[in-house]
């Protein structure tokens, strides 16, 4: 018996079609009650509180540069985080495809860096130690909510990072530099100063090109 004409052109079709690979799902790097899977200054610098990662405190001064880092190193990913700065003109950012510096408290890589006016902008630490890609003043004071939980959406493919705050790409940005490693540890941090606080909570991320 022969299959009607119709049936064996839907036959083909369905067999020719690519096969959909499943989106990449997110996996939590932070399980809200333990440091499992960071490692970092568990002691003084960072604490667990609420449900959230806590760096630095409000009643004594940062003395340097504190990061807690993930213990595995990631090279195209979408970091996705809800994160707050207390105190008097805090500062902080999150490390990404980054690395310690040895026997020293700084790390060096590319931060999503947050507070002051560095709000969504793309800093190199440690490295080249400037803003690469600067995000828009204006559009800065209209999304950033001040003492309350802002998010974060960090893509990185390839040579390209983008940085989503609150919504609102700040940074587009593709490194020119063929030399820049584009993997390694994702790193939270707060910066020396006067007493101020950074939160990080609801931390995932989704893998990229598996």
């Amino acid at each position: 018996m022969k299959l009607p004409f119709i049936c064996l052109t839907t036959l083909l079709t369905l067999i020719l079609l690519p096969v959909a690979r499943e989106a990449p799902k997110p996996l939590s790097l932070f399980d809200g009650k333990s440091f499992e899977g960071w490692e970092g200054d568990t002691e003084k610098m960072f604490r667990i509180e609420d449900g959230a990662i806590v760096g630095g405190s409000l009643k004594e001064k940062i003395p340097n540069n504190a990061f807690l880092t993930s213990k595995k190193s990631y090279k195209d990913f979408v970091l996705r985080l809800k994160f707050k700065l207390l105190g008097k003109d805090p500062n902080a950012g999150v490390q990404i495809r980054s690395e310690r510096i040895p026997d020293h408290h700084e790390m060096i890589g590319y931060q999503a860096d947050m507070g002051q006016k560095y709000w969504g902008c793309l800093y190199d630490e440690s490295r080249r130690r400037k803003v690469l890609a600067q995000a828009d003043l204006k559009l800065l004071d209209r999304i950033v909510k001040p003492n309350d939980w802002n998010t974060y959406e960090i893509r990185c493919e390839g040579k390209r990072v983008v940085l989503r705050l609150n919504g609102e790409v700040t940074v587009d940005y593709t490194e020119p530099d063929d030399t820049i490693k584009q993997e390694g540890l994702i790193g939270l941090q707060i910066h020396s100063g006067a007493p101020s606080e950074a939160w990080y909570k609801d931390i995932t991320i989704e893998v990229l090109g598996n």
